[in-house]
């Protein structure tokens, strides 16, 4: 099933969190460069104040520009951080959202369905492994089923032999058994 997602928040907690927590980790470990730059400028502007103090002026105006120029780069390159750690989260968020959503249907007795994710997406190899436990479940629950059904059947006839007294409890046992066939089927 190939679609394309138009909602990239599935899990907007989860998303904004992990790209906030990225994007802090970059944009700490990438101040340095402006502190480093602000500082060699600083110091050869002092050098340069001591042989030629008409350039101290001019000096200083490009510090300010660079600096600047390099906060707002800074600025745009942790807001494209944030951006594509976005975009990356909700190919790990999907694929989580539906399995939920798959669990949510086993509980209500859907257990037929398989799960698959789209083309992209992370942790495919959960898809499988989900369809594959879900496979063994109902291949276990059928066998149940197949002796559930001998045994109300051998109940049935022994019904046939005991007592009176007997029937009562062997009925209640043949009921309880075809109640509980009839909700898995």
């Amino acid at each position: 099933m190939a679609y394309s997602r138009r909602i990239y928040l599935i899990n907007p907690r989860f998303q904004i969190r992990f790209s906030a927590l990225v994007t802090f980790a970059v944009l700490l470990s990438s101040l340095i460069y402006p502190f480093a730059i602000y500082d060699l400028m600083d110091n050869f502007i002092i050098y340069m104040s001591k042989n030629s103090p008409e350039q101290v002026a001019q000096l200083t105006s490009r510090r300010n520009d660079l600096i600047m120029t390099l906060i707002l780069w800074q600025i745009g390159f942790s807001s494209m951080i944030f951006i594509v750690c976005v975009f990356f989260s909700h190919k790990i968020a999907g694929p989580i959202f539906k399995l939920m959503k798959f669990f949510q249907g086993a509980r209500e007795g859907h257990l037929s369905d398989k799960l698959y994710f789209r083309k992209g997406d992370y942790f495919h190899e959960l898809a499988e492994d989900y369809n594959d436990t879900m496979d063994t479940i109902l291949e276990k629950q059928k066998a149940d089923f197949v002796y559930l059904s001998e045994v109300a059947t051998y109940i049935s006839n022994l019904a046939l032999v005991v007592p009176e007294d007997k029937k009562v409890v062997l009925k209640e046992i043949g009921q309880k058994l075809n109640e509980i066939q009839g909700r898995f089927q």
